[in-house]
């Protein structure tokens, strides 16, 4: 069994428990840390190809991550969220035959949540900003870092007990310069980018369940 596939029959055992599971008697406010790992289905995402009508697409694949919560007041939240998805970059609109450029792309932020009201499902809102960290396998290229933010809203289930479920649909945007040479290595006898690019936004979705644990 993959790891993937093993990760997401752990979270859909655990979500099935969380499902029926009493809520202790430990009031909502005691419980002020949470940890999230999820898994999630991301979309999108489009590099224009400088210079051509080309672009390259992120192909829609699983992504995994971690959330860590605090509680700062009833109903707000501070956030760290982490993810991480392994994806391919195909050439579209072009009769050239590229090969599909193998990338990670990792995601690091901080930011809060708000939240409504609600005794067994508590929607909310989720905002965070930071960094995208970028690689590709293309031999002899580097990493690249740029800035980025995301807007997530969901449901918390069961808000109250230790052990609970959040699903969540989010949108990411990464800040890119126009005419960027994107995991470029350059040197006396080496000029290398996986990816040149036009344009100066990323934008992707992702659709994601998670269990959440509070202490």
């Amino acid at each position: 069994m993959r790891p993937g596939t093993r990760l997401y029959a752990l979270l859909l055992t655990s979500m099935a428990v969380a499902a029926v599971m009493p809520a202790p008697a430990a009031a909502a406010d005691e419980l002020k840390f949470e940890i999230t790992p999820f898994v999630a289905y991301r979309f999108g995402g489009t590099f224009d190809d400088e210079g051509s009508t080309a672009s390259y697409s992120i192909d829609d694949s699983e992504a995994f991550g971690l959330l860590f919560n605090v509680r700062q007041s009833s109903n707000t939240q501070w956030e760290v969220l982490y993810s991480r998805q392994a994806a391919n970059a195909s050439l579209r609109g072009s009769l050239a035959t590229v090969p599909s450029i193998d990338m990670d792309i990792n995601v690091l932020q901080i930011g809060g949540t708000y939240q409504g009201s609600g005794e067994t499902v508590r929607p909310y809102l989720a905002l965070t900003l930071g960094g995208t960290y970028i690689k590709t396998t293309a031999n002899g290229t580097q990493s690249d870092t740029f800035f980025s933010g995301s807007i997530g809203a969901g449901v918390s289930l069961i808000p109250s007990s230790r052990l609970g479920i959040r699903l969540e649909a989010r949108a990411y945007g990464t800040l890119m310069n126009a005419n960027t040479d994107l995991f470029c290595q350059t040197g006396p006898d080496l000029n290398i980018c996986a990816i040149r690019i036009d344009g100066s936004l990323l934008s992707q979705f992702e659709i994601f369940a998670g269990v959440v644990f509070r202490f």
